[in-house]
């Protein structure tokens, strides 16, 4: 293990996807800084991210980015212990932009570098929420590109007990978004549409996957609300959007609370946490929040900005990977599949 000062001060880069964010962020849970350029308005016009365009804007702001995170926090480089990147999951193009500006800053400073999964990003948000949270505990990972539900036995230790076996819950909040006629990006759209409609008006499917407890499916979920659609269609009924809105997130936030649920019970967990952008949901939250009350488990969720992405997150995910001695050459490159627990 490094031998480690009093505190430890980490600049980290997050360009997985189509946030260009920095932060810079002291022993894993002071956030000094947490500066995020986000490309929603340009994307919303294409109806989802498109990777060349995401790529070409965190070109363009990637270096404004670090130097206002670097300017807010009030650090220059020679108070740095580590740069932090994410390297994976992600955008092939987007990561390669993060890494690249992490990869030169290391090169010419002499300041080690840290690679960090994004996943462990987004649970280690609540360690920035909660100072005082402490593994071992459960956490969903809910988000665009992810739907895990993930055992954290220590810091940078996690076993997966299930996760997606084919649509991200937020990718199917976006696809049935889309069809409604809200846009994008869809889970906050669907969110606020969903205070106006009545999440019993429609029955839709719980998705499960047979032989596996805790994996999830959601694509008939997605696909139940394109029949119901069509077929509204077909025989000229008028589609209530609130209605088709409300019911979906329900049908989508009861699976992941009866999950999160059973995981609790079988584990005997005292704690349970909520990341990634789709945590910044408020039926999911009030979902999980009830639930875990009912069953005497301690509940965490990080405020919004620290569900979508973000560099604080990585920050502090990277921090412990630091006190482990755990560094990345100059040879590290973008690793778009990177699986949790793979290094």
């Amino acid at each position: 293990m490094t031998d480690i000062k009093k505190d430890v001060t980490i600049l980290a880069i997050e360009s997985s996807c189509d946030e260009t964010a920095a932060s810079v962020v002291v022993n894993g849970r002071k956030v000094l800084s947490n500066v995020i350029s986000s490309q929603i308005d340009i994307h919303t016009l294409y109806g989802g991210v498109v990777p060349e365009i995401a790529s070409r804007k965190h070109t363009e702001r990637i270096t404004q980015v670090i130097r206002e995170g670097l300017e807010e926090a009030g650090k220059t480089l020679e108070d740095l212990d580590a740069i932090a990147v994410t390297y994976g999951p992600g955008l092939v193009g987007p990561l390669l932009i993060g890494v690249s500006a992490a990869k030169g800053l290391s090169f010419a400073t002499g300041i080690p570098l840290i690679g960090v999964h994004h996943i462990e990003g987004h649970i280690s948000a609540n360690y920035i929420a909660e100072p005082t949270l402490e593994p071992p505990f459960a956490c969903l990972v809910v988000s665009g590109g992810h739907t895990h539900l993930v055992l954290v036995r220590d810091y940078g230790e996690y076993e997966i007990l299930g996760k997606t076996q084919d649509d991200a819950a937020g990718e199917a909040f976006d696809k049935v978004a889309r069809e409604i006629g809200l846009g994008y990006p869809g889970g906050p759209k669907i969110d606020k549409a969903s205070r106006e409609g009545n999440p019993h008006a429609i029955t839709f499917p719980r998705g499960k996957v047979a032989g596996s407890r805790y994996d999830f499916s959601f694509s008939g979920m997605k696909s139940a609300v394109l029949n119901y659609l069509n077929t509204s269609r077909m025989k000229g009924i008028t589609v209530n959007v609130p209605d088709v809105a409300a019911s979906f997130q329900q049908a989508v936030v009861d699976v992941l609370v009866s999950h999160a649920g059973e995981a609790i019970d079988q584990y005997g967990l005292k704690k349970f946490a909520l990341a990634g952008g789709v945590a910044a949901n408020n039926a999911l939250r009030a979902g999980m929040r009830q639930m875990c009350e009912e069953k005497g488990a301690e509940f965490f969720c990080p405020p919004p900005i620290l569900c979508t992405d973000n560099a604080a997150m990585i920050g502090s995910a990277a921090y412990f990977e630091y006190i482990k001695g755990n560094f990345s050459g100059l040879d590290l490159n973008a690793v778009p599949g990177l699986r949790l627990g793979q290094r």
